[in-house]
Parts: C-alpha cells; sequence; structure tokens
C-alpha cells in the first residue's frame, strides 16, 4: 500500500467502529419499521438482554455489567418494572438488596425484539453472494472474542483509580 493511499483510508478501527454504529442504527430502525408500536429505548432492550443472560442480578451489579451509572440502571429498571417487563424483589440473604428477572411481558418484548432483529439481518444476508455470506459467518467467532475482550479491557479501565489532579 503506498503511503497516499494509507493516508486517504480510514483506519481498521475507525472503519470496524463505524460499521458497528451503521450496523445498530439500521437494526434499530428496521425492527421500529416492523414493529411500529414497540418502543423499548436500546437502554432498556439491553437491561433486558443483559438479565436474560445473567437473570437474578441487582441494580448496582446490572450497572456495573452495563458500564452505566447506578442512578441511570435504576431509572430504567423503575420504569420497567412499573411497565411490566422486570419484577423486582428482596434477595434472601439481604432484604435492603434486590434481584431482578424478566416478567413474562418482558420475555415476549425482547423475543418479538430479537425475532424482528434475526428478519432483518437474515434478509440483509440473503442479498449476499455465498462468499461474502461465508466470510461473515468466518468473521463470527473472532468478534465474539474481539467484544469479549473490548468488555475485559473496560472492565479493567473501571478498576483504576482516577488520576491525581493537579493542585493550583
Amino acid at each position: 500500500m503506498t503511503r497516499v493511499a494509507a493516508e486517504s483510508s480510514p483506519s481498521d478501527a475507525w472503519a470496524l467502529t463505524d460499521i458497528i454504529t451503521r450496523l445498530r442504527r439500521s437494526l434499530r430502525a428496521s425492527v421500529r419499521a416492523e414493529l411500529p408500536w414497540e418502543s423499548l429505548p436500546m437502554a432498556q432492550v439491553e437491561l433486558l438482554q443483559r438479565l436474560t443472560d445473567e437473570p437474578g442480578l441487582g441494580v448496582s451489579e446490572l450497572a456495573e455489567r452495563q458500564r452505566l451509572a447506578r442512578n441511570t440502571v435504576s431509572n430504567l429498571v423503575q420504569q420497567m418494572v412499573s411497565d411490566g417487563l422486570l419484577d423486582r424483589r428482596g434477595r434472601a440473604d439481604d432484604r435492603r438488596a434486590v434481584v431482578l428477572t424478566l416478567t413474562r411481558a418482558g420475555h415476549e418484548r425482547l423475543s418479538a425484539w430479537q425475532q424482528a432483529n434475526a428478519r432483518r439481518v437474515e434478509e440483509a444476508l440473503e442479498d449476499l453472494d455465498e462468499a461474502q455470506r461465508s466470510a461473515i459467518a468466518a468473521a463470527l467467532p473472532a468478534l465474539r472474542f474481539f467484544a469479549a475482550g473490548l468488555e475485559r479491557h473496560g472492565e479493567l479501565e473501571s478498576e483504576r483509580p482516577p488520576a491525581p489532579t493537579e493542585e493550583i
């Protein structure tokens, strides 16, 4: 690759970030087009997904896993409990702590969201030739590993003490 070509094309990191952003935006828009009644904010969808993967988390644990402020998650959870998507119960060993689980309605809403996404992805994959579909399928294990690495990196970053501030 020549120096000019390298300067005029985006870095791999930026290209990957751009693709991820475009995929998320397209999927979100297509789900809303298919399910016009669906008004779940992405933050709530992500909490439902996390609680499906890790049922029984509390608000603090959920905030930590999602890398969100505890009060943000607390507000989201309160709204989702009011909407009948989550059940909040006291923990048997500590009545001050809560355990969060999806209700039947929460499972149904998440399932509808996931199925709509799956249909959209399958339709888009049908537009590709076999080599392109194979390349995407072959990249999935590496992308999973990459995502896990980013999550681990974020965990390490959040464990670091804050940088000292300079006094004036």
